[in-house]
């Protein structure tokens, strides 16, 4: 049966050796069932709520891609598109997080309609590769500072300052001009969150560097364990490290379309489409090369498939009640194992479900614990920037926009319009249009109309 559904002799692998590789894919990505939670509760949505939704959300997705792609690929709710989702939608400052479910859900659908009429597949041609490298290291960046802020390792400082050459302006003693002065500053290493950051950072990297599998997971682990004596990992009364989530306080279809679609936050929506679009295609194609899934053209017949599975999981992963669901690249690890059919997929998936029975492991876990692991990601996205041409200007220049607009305004979305508007605008000044493809064009008019008329974010 095994062998009609996933044909393993055509792929020259075996059931153990998929079963293997699925288990070895799951080891490298588990990290989410427990940083994703931390990373989502900042909007005020449940823990528990958000744990379940990642493992179910993960675990039918990634089956999916398995049973009607027969592709070794997982996916998960994606690192990058959680943190932007928490920093639209945190607790008390931003939107409501059933209307930023809501956007994503939205999303998922613009991913279906795009994939089934081939406009993805072109927007995913049109866009150069050093963009589409530069929005990996700024998002990169981006999930670098989320990492930092929860580790409290660096504290923003916000106070008036009177620039010198106002002072000149006092009227009474009271000056009519007044500037305000925003400081990061490093934390204090008296602080145990900080300091247990540190430690899990040390211990993670250390892994990361003798190539342990599994080296982020164990990292989240061994870091709540030693939290214990510093009083930073609160173990409850009775605990247990093994029972199903509370069912009770889902966020299971609390996602709020109306709201979202009644809020016109159609830059969220974009961000959302736009960074999932090449993040996906990315993915898919690397870790499908690198399994030999591809032809002397580099395509396959099945990417597209994929794209519709991807498509209709984000979607699917805002109704169970988390943000939106992206193929992970840490399916290479399983690849790396012989993974070559879909049946990898599916033990990976079957694990996601399984973990639901360590929800109250996932709940105990504090944010200094998975800190680290958000910034090693950081540093796994930022290495993309070694694949940018900075020798040919107009290459280069929109690239840097794009990383640096990216933490510096807190909006991966900011990121993205600047490298559109300035590689287009820069190509055709320098008598290079003939590199743009014709979508960019409609994309810059779309950016500059978005930005002229709808004001930054």
């Amino acid at each position: 049966m095994l062998e009609q559904l996933f044909k393993l002799k055509a792929n020259k692998t075996t059931v153990r050796t998929e079963i293997i590789a699925g288990l070895t894919t799951f080891m490298t990505m588990a990290y989410i069932l427990f940083l994703n939670p931390n990373i989502l509760s900042a909007t005020g949505m449940d823990k528990n709520a958000v744990f379940f939704a990642t493992a179910v959300a993960a675990g039918v997705v990634t089956i999916a891609m398995g049973l009607f792609v027969n592709f070794p690929i997982a996916l998960a709710p994606g690192m990058g598109l959680n943190a932007f989702f928490a920093a639209v939608a945190v607790q008390g400052v931003g939107i409501p997080w059933q209307v930023a479910l809501g956007a994503v859900f939205i999303s998922g659908v613009i991913f279906v309609i795009l994939t089934v009429t081939k406009v993805r597949q072109i927007l995913v041609e049109a866009v150069p590769n050093s963009l589409k490298r530069a929005i990996t290291v700024g998002i990169g960046l981006f999930i670098t500072i989320i990492g930092l802020k929860m580790a409290e390792l660096t504290v923003v400082k916000i106070g008036p300052v009177i620039p010198p050459t106002l002072q000149a302006l006092e009227t009474d003693g009271v000056a009519t001009l007044q500037s305000f002065e925003w400081n990061t500053l490093m934390g204090s290493f008296h602080n145990p969150n900080a300091l247990l950051t540190l430690i899990g950072l040390a211990i993670t990297a250390i892994l990361m560097a003798n190539r342990v599998k599994g080296s982020l997971l164990i990292g989240i682990l061994a870091s709540t364990l030693i939290g214990i004596p510093m009083g930073v990992t609160v173990i409850p009364e009775q605990f247990s490290p093994f029972a199903l989530p509370d069912f009770e306080n889902l966020h299971v279809f609390e996602l709020d379309i109306m709201g979202a679609i009644n809020l016109g936050i159609w830059t969220v929506v974009f961000t959302f489409t736009f960074v999932e679009l090449f993040d996906t295609f990315g993915t898919l194609v690397g870790t499908a090369d690198k399994a030999g899934l591809l032809d002397k053209n580099g395509q396959s017949p099945k990417i597209g498939k994929a794209m519709m599975v991807d498509a209709m999981g984000v979607s699917f992963g805002a109704l169970m009640g988390t943000s939106t669901i992206t193929a992970y690249v840490e399916s290479a690890a399983g690849i790396g194992e012989g993974g070559r059919t879909g049946l990898t997929a599916v033990t990976t998936g079957l694990m996601f479900l399984l973990a639901l029975g360590l929800a109250p492991l996932a709940l105990l876990i504090p944010g200094a614990a998975t800190s680290p692991a958000l910034i090693i990601v950081g540093v796994l996205m930022v290495s993309a920037v070694r694949e940018i041409d900075f020798d040919d200007f107009s290459e280069g220049f929109p690239a840097f926009m794009t990383i640096t607009l990216m933490p510096f305004t807190f909006s991966i979305a900011n990121g993205i319009a600047a490298g559109i508007v300035f590689y287009t605008a820069l190509k055709v000044l320098s008598g290079k249009a003939r590199e743009v493809h014709w979508m960019m064009y409609i994309l810059f008019v779309l950016v500059v109309s978005r930005y002229l008329f709808l004001g930054g974010e």
